[in-house]
This record gives C-alpha cells, sequence and structure tokens, in this order.
C-alpha cells in the first residue's frame, strides 16, 4: 500500500480538493464522482460528503493509497 504524507495548511482542507492535491483525482469534478461513487475512505469508514472537512491528523484511504493528513508546523 503506497503511503502519502500531506501536510495541512490551515484547519482543514475539502475532501475533494485533498483527493486533487495528492494527485489521486486529475479534476475537481473526477474527485467528488470517486467520493459519490464509494470509492474513499476517511479513517476507514466509507465517506459519501465531497466537502468533508480533512483535519490534522485522519487517514484517507483510496484504491491502495493511504493519505496521511499532517499538521504544519509554524
Amino acid at each position: 500500500m503506497q503511503l502519502i504524507d500531506f501536510a495541512l495548511r490551515g484547519e482543514h482542507i475539502t475532501l475533494d480538493a485533498l483527493l486533487k492535491a495528492t494527485g489521486l483525482a486529475p479534476s475537481g469534478g473526477i474527485a467528488k464522482r470517486m467520493v459519490a461513487d464509494g470509492l474513499v475512505q476517511v479513517n476507514g469508514r466509507d465517506e459519501l460528503r465531497k466537502t468533508c472537512k480533512i483535519r490534522a491528523g485522519q487517514v484517507v484511504s483510496l484504491a491502495g493509497v493511504r493519505v496521511r493528513v499532517l499538521a504544519t508546523s509554524g
């Protein structure tokens, strides 16, 4: 399984924006479709809300890839 660490800037990022920012989705529209199709999990649970707020400490999983969301220091 591939592991990606994503440094969060700010308090949160929406799920669809995270998928696009990490390159797991080539566009925002495709990211929204992936979420709507039930292909994405947050902390091990299926997530169907496209604009779900993802915060530091959460893990997003999709097709053999895990994205660990980390807080930036400073």
